[in-house]
């Protein structure tokens, strides 16, 4: 949070000092002074001005008020006493760097309604030096009006493009991450259903090799099958987020439960009608991952699937009677499940899980309508 007295502005270049420069002017008006007090009284005053300008730019909090003050009760002396408004100019500056909201409006209001009053008394009064310069004088007041504003929806302007390179930074790394995160689940899920399935198969490939020689070499096909497979998803999942029908998921994780002598019961239809290309993308991977997990980690030799559409929501509940998991295991808080979780807050869906009789993973995703002729499938 910024502090309440960071009221600049971060950084305000070479200007003030190149309007400090012009500080030489004031002496022309003074010097025509025929007395020698007022010239002494002048001098000074533009002195105090130089130290009170610098000192401004260097504080903070209330002493920038303060010296800005001082500066404005100067600029009013030497407009009434020789005719010199322009130190009001050095103020419309400085008044404009200023990022306070309340002090900028306080000290540019009262700015704009001292240099009026002094300008016009020198009017009133007929002051020759005012009428010889009344065009740089009229000049000068509008630059009093117009350059605080002007300056301060500049740095304004500046300060919410800087906040805006930030955000978009901020937003392109969250999007980096949100990839990187997708890449990994993604990896997870794909390579880590085909690797069982190699394993499987080729451990159940060396069991039968002796006793059943033409399955074990039917099994080492499917292994070489498989492996091209996960090469060419991995491929493609390089490339781009590929979509998933549960339909078509639902036949390699038929392969995979059968591979891993686990029965499969499938209750439901996997073709949807009502769920878009996304939203079923997103079942696909968490079924895939969950029946994983069943294969990996479970001891079941059954598995239930069962998809439940209605009007307004999906449910898809995976079920085992294996041995179940216990609620702060590692199992239970491991990447699969909260890779699922991930996914599913995508959508909009949540997760459950059931530990009863084994172990029932329930995926609750809306419905809503898909547009056919929005979709292309990847």
């Amino acid at each position: 949070m910024k502090k309440w007295h960071h009221i600049f502005h971060k950084s305000t270049g070479l200007s003030p000092y190149v309007w400090v420069v012009f500080l030489i002017l004031p002496f022309y008006f003074i010097f025509r002074s025929s007395s020698t007090y007022e010239v002494v009284i002048g001098i000074i005053m533009i002195l105090v001005f130089f130290i009170c300008y610098v000192l401004s730019f260097i504080s903070k909090g209330w002493l920038v008020y303060f010296w800005t003050g001082v500066q404005i009760l100067i600029s009013i002396t030497m407009t009434l006493l020789f005719g010199y408004v322009y130190f009001a100019l050095f103020l419309a500056f400085f008044i404009g760097n200023i990022q306070n909201r309340i002090g900028f409006f306080t000290l540019y209001t009262v700015h704009l309604l001292t240099t009026i009053v002094a300008i016009n008394f020198g009017l009133v009064n007929w002051d020759p030096m005012f009428l010889t310069q009344l065009p740089f004088v009229l000049v000068s007041l509008f630059g009093v009006i117009l350059l605080p504003v002007t300056t301060y929806n500049r740095n304004k302007r500046e300060k919410l493009q800087d906040q805006l390179e930030d955000a978009n930074k901020r937003i392109s790394e969250l999007v980096k991450l949100e990839e990187r995160q997708r890449i990994a689940r993604d990896l997870h899920d794909t390579l880590g259903q085909k690797l069982t399935l190699i394993g499987l198969k080729s451990d159940l490939a060396s069991k039968l090799i002796n006793k059943n020689p033409a399955r074990a070499q039917a099994e080492i096909h499917d292994v070489r099958q498989t492996a091209r497979i996960v090469l060419k998803e991995v491929r493609d999942l390089v490339k781009e987020m590929r979509g998933t029908r549960l339909e078509d998921e639902m036949f390699r994780i038929t392969q995979i439960l059968k591979a891993a002598e686990i029965e499969l019961v499938l209750e439901g239809d996997p073709s949807l009608t009502n769920t878009s290309l996304m939203t079923e993308n997103v079942l696909s991977m968490c079924l895939k991952e969950a029946v994983t997990n069943i294969v990996k980690h479970s001891g079941a030799t059954t598995c239930w699937i069962r998809i439940e559409p209605s009007s307004t929501e999906l449910v898809i509940k995976v079920q085992d009677d294996g041995i179940g998991i216990a609620e702060g295991t590692a199992c239970f808080n491991g990447n699969g499940l909260r890779g699922i979780k991930e996914r599913l807050e995508f959508v909009n869906g949540v997760m459950e899980v059931v530990r009863k009789a084994g172990t029932m993973i329930v995926f609750r995703v809306p419905i809503m309508s898909k547009q056919p002729e929005m979709e292309v499938e990847i």
